[in-house]
């Protein structure tokens, strides 16, 4: 019997959103079309809609399954919007986020 798993994991992310291209992925995000994505692209939706800054980088929460870490996310479009693409593991979402909570909105 073949028995085969996922192990969930969950990162902080930190990535340096290409300044130029920042408009466009707005309107990806305000379209639906990112949360379309399948399997991700409902949480990754949620992690770049609310994304922090902190300098040049932005931060989110992201679920991933995927060897190595945003591997199918990186491919369908986080590389196209961000470089030094970078996860951190995290205990639990409530975690990473609070580790961010008081950093302003990539969106402002």
């Amino acid at each position: 019997m073949l028995l085969s798993y996922f192990v969930m994991a969950l990162y902080l992310v930190r990535a340096k959103p290409r300044k130029d291209l920042m408009k466009s992925l707005r309107q990806e995000l305000d379209s639906g079309s990112i949360s379309r994505l399948k399997p991700f692209g409902e949480e990754l939706h949620h992690g770049l809609d609310n994304a922090r800054a902190d300098g040049s980088y932005a931060y989110w929460v992201e679920e991933d399954y995927c060897s190595p870490p945003l591997a199918m996310e990186r491919a369908s479009m986080l590389d196209r919007y961000f470089d030094e693409i970078t996860v951190d593991p995290v205990g639990s979402e409530d975690e990473g986020w609070n580790k961010i909570k008081d950093k302003p909105s990539i969106w402002q």
